[in-house]
C-alpha cells in the first residue's frame, strides 16, 4: 500500500518553482529553518494582493447561489484586507499599501458589476486540500486548489474557471490547467467540458481555453514528478543558471538578509525583503 506521509507531494506551485529554478524550489519546498523548524517563505505586495482577492472568491463559494449576491464583496474584502495590512503584506509604506488596496478594489468592483459564473451553481470539492494518487509506483501525489468550479446543469458538467490578479497573461505552454483539469476529474464525479482563466484587473468576462488532452498531461506531469522526487532522493538542487533572482531572494532570507513579518495559516515563517521605511528611519537614529 502507499503511504501518503512518505509520498512526493506536487502541485502547480511546487512544479513552476522546480522548472524555473531548482534550488528556489528546495528553499520554498524542502528547507527548514533550523533556529524554528518551520519553512520559509517571502511575501511581496502582489502575492499579498492576489491572496486577498482568491480569499474574497473562494468565501463567495461557500453561500448558496439563492443568496450569494446579497453578500457584500467590499465588506469582505475590508475584513481580509485586515490580515495583510503593513509589514504583514509586504508593504514598505502606506501608499504602496493604498495603491494595491486600490487595485484590489477594482476587481472586486469588477466582480459585483459582472458576476458571471459567481451567479451560478458551483461545486465545490469536499477535500480541504484535493489530491489524488498520480501514480501508487512512483509514490506520487498530485494536489492542489482550484479557484471556481461551474456547474453546468445543461451537460451534468463543470467549468474550472481559474482567476488572475496579475498583469501576465498565463502562457500558452503552462501546466495550470492541465493540473487542475486532473485533480477536477479524479476528485469528484463530474467531467469537465470547459475551462477558462478570468484577468480580473482588465476584463469584465472569462478567456476561454481549449481543454487540454488528458492523457498527455498525466504524462508529461507525472514525468516532472519523478524529476522532483529524484532531486529530493539525491538531494541535488542546482540553479540552472548557476544563480539567478528567484533563490538569490530566498538566499537572502537565509543569510537573514530580511525582514520577518510572521506566520502564514500553515506556520511557514514568513519574510520581505524591504525593510519598511519607517524602521529604516528609526534604527538609524538607535
Amino acid at each position: 500500500m502507499p503511504d501518503k506521509y512518505t509520498a512526493t507531494w506536487i502541485s502547480h506551485t511546487s512544479i513552476r518553482d522546480f522548472l524555473d529554478c531548482p534550488q528556489a524550489y528546495f528553499y520554498k519546498h524542502v528547507y527548514r529553518d533550523p533556529k524554528t523548524g518551520n519553512k520559509i517563505k517571502l511575501i511581496s505586495p502582489p502575492l499579498s494582493l492576489g491572496k486577498a482577492v482568491h480569499e474574497v472568491i473562494e468565501s463567495l463559494s461557500k453561500i448558496p447561489v439563492d443568496r450569494r449576491l446579497t453578500y457584500s464583496l467590499f465588506d469582505r474584502y475590508d475584513e481580509v484586507w485586515q490580515k495583510i495590512t503593513g509589514i504583514g503584506g509586504g508593504f514598505v509604506n502606506k501608499k504602496e499599501e493604498a495603491d494595491y488596496r486600490l487595485k484590489g478594489m477594482k476587481m472586486i468592483e469588477r466582480l459585483a458589476r459582472h458576476p458571471g459564473p459567481l451567479k451560478n451553481l458551483a461545486v465545490k470539492i469536499k477535500q480541504d486540500l484535493p489530491y489524488f494518487w498520480l501514480s501508487e509506483e512512483d509514490n506520487i501525489i498530485l494536489c492542489g486548489k482550484i479557484d471556481w468550479l461551474e456547474y453546468l446543469s445543461e451537460t451534468d458538467s463543470l467549468h474550472i474557471i481559474d482567476f488572475k490578479t496579475g498583469n501576465k497573461e498565463e502562457k500558452e505552454e503552462s501546466l495550470q490547467l492541465p493540473i487542475y483539469l486532473l485533480l477536477t476529474e479524479n476528485c469528484q464525479s463530474r467531467p469537465v467540458s470547459k475551462v477558462s482563466y478570468w484577468y480580473l484587473n482588465k476584463n469584465d468576462d472569462l478567456t476561454e481555453q481549449k481543454i487540454p488532452n488528458r492523457k498527455s498531461a498525466n504524462k508529461k506531469i507525472l514525468s516532472i514528478g519523478k524529476e522532483i522526487k529524484l532531486a529530493r532522493s539525491l538531494s541535488r538542487f542546482r540553479c540552472h543558471k548557476g544563480t539567478c533572482h528567484r533563490c538569490s531572494e530566498m538566499e537572502q532570507i537565509i543569510s537573514g538578509k530580511a525582514t520577518f513579518v510572521g506566520h502564514d495559516e500553515y506556520g511557514a515563517d514568513e519574510y520581505m525583503l524591504s525593510l519598511p521605511h519607517e524602521e529604516k528611519e528609526q534604527s538609524e537614529i538607535l
